[in-house]
């Protein structure tokens, strides 16, 4: 997981944050891409910035109206952004572009020979790369969407899904393996805070030299 570029739009003095709310269980991108942002804005010295998981990125800003978290991440793939970019209580406080946790096709230990024709559980977001990974001799699939990579894995797990599209992480948490290859997606995050927390804003860019290229 790379970060490959961070942008500021909180002006100093402006509020950091210290509470950052997405989407969950343990092991979805969007924790390790928060638990990344939380480093970048604590800096060596700062104090520490809590991470808190929800259910789906709408309770997570549900947090953030009810002052339970101070900013919320989200990745610009979720179909359902637009609508925090509309939220008149909520602004953007920033934006940044890191490569996920590598995204992989994988069955439950134990679980016998995958049928011809796999149920696969994933989230909507990253479905597209299904057809990437999925080896060919499964001609065909039917996908069962779950509200997050984490919920997809455990999916697996019970049975509801012969396969999940998930993370490395979100698989080893819940004991799968994967059946194809593995890779990660290039992801712009966005960055959220209640309005009206800081003043009118002015970027400030900040770089980290990386050698890792962008995998989009």
């Amino acid at each position: 997981m790379t970060l490959l570029n961070f942008i500021s739009l909180l002006r100093p003095g402006s509020d950091q944050p210290s509470a950052v709310g997405t989407l969950g269980p343990p092991g979805t991108s969007s924790e390790v891409a928060s638990e990344r942002y939380a480093v970048q804005m604590s800096g060596p010295e700062g104090p520490p910035v809590d991470v808190r998981l929800f259910d789906t990125y709408e309770k997570s800003v549900e947090a953030l109206h009810a002052h339970e978290v101070t900013h919320v991440v989200v990745a610009n793939a979720y179909r359902g952004i637009n609508q925090f970019y509309m939220d008149p209580a909520v602004e953007l406080a920033g934006v940044f572009v890191m490569d996920t946790p590598l995204y992989g096709l994988a069955v439950r230990r134990g679980a016998g020979p995958v049928p011809d024709s796999p149920t696969i559980a994933s989230h909507p977001a990253p479905e597209p790369i299904i057809a990437q990974l999925l080896p060919q001799r499964h001609a065909t699939h039917k996908v069962i969407h779950q509200d997050s990579t984490s919920a997809a894995a455990q999916a697996a797990v019970d049975g509801t899904a012969d396969l999940a599209l998930t993370t490395v992480p979100a698989a080893q948490l819940h004991g799968l393996e994967f059946i194809s290859r593995t890779r990660p997606i290039c992801m712009v995050w966005s960055v959220f805070s209640r309005a009206g927390t800081r003043p009118p804003w002015s970027p400030v860019r900040t770089h980290e030299k990386e050698t890792s290229p962008c995998c989009c």
